[in-house]
C-alpha cells in the first residue's frame, strides 16, 4: 500500500500539468528542480513533484501498453479481388 496524497496536492499537480504540459517528465529529481522555489514549502514541492513523476510514469505505460496491443497486419503482394456478381 502507498501513501494517500492530499487533494491539494492532487489538484496542484494536474493544474500544473495541463498548463505545462511538456516541461514535465517521470523523473521526480526534473520535477522538483522545475517547481523550484514557487511552492510554499519544501515538503509541498516533493510531494506535487513526485506525484507529477506518478502521473507521466502512468500516462508512459499507458501508451506503451497500447502500442504492444495493436494487431500488425501483414502486407501482402496479392492485388486485392472484388466480389463480382
Amino acid at each position: 500500500m502507498g501513501r494517500i496524497k492530499s487533494l491539494m496536492v492532487k489538484r496542484a499537480a494536474k493544474q500544473l500539468l495541463t498548463k505545462y504540459t511538456d516541461k514535465f517528465n517521470d523523473k521526480f529529481e526534473t520535477n522538483k528542480r522545475i517547481l523550484g522555489s514557487t511552492m510554499p514549502s519544501k515538503s509541498t514541492r516533493n510531494k506535487i513533484a513526485g506525484y507529477i513523476a506518478r502521473l507521466e510514469k502512468a500516462k508512459y505505460l499507458v501508451a506503451t501498453n497500447a502500442a504492444k496491443s495493436a494487431p500488425i497486419q501483414e502486407e501482402s503482394n496479392e492485388p486485392l479481388q472484388a466480389d463480382v456478381y
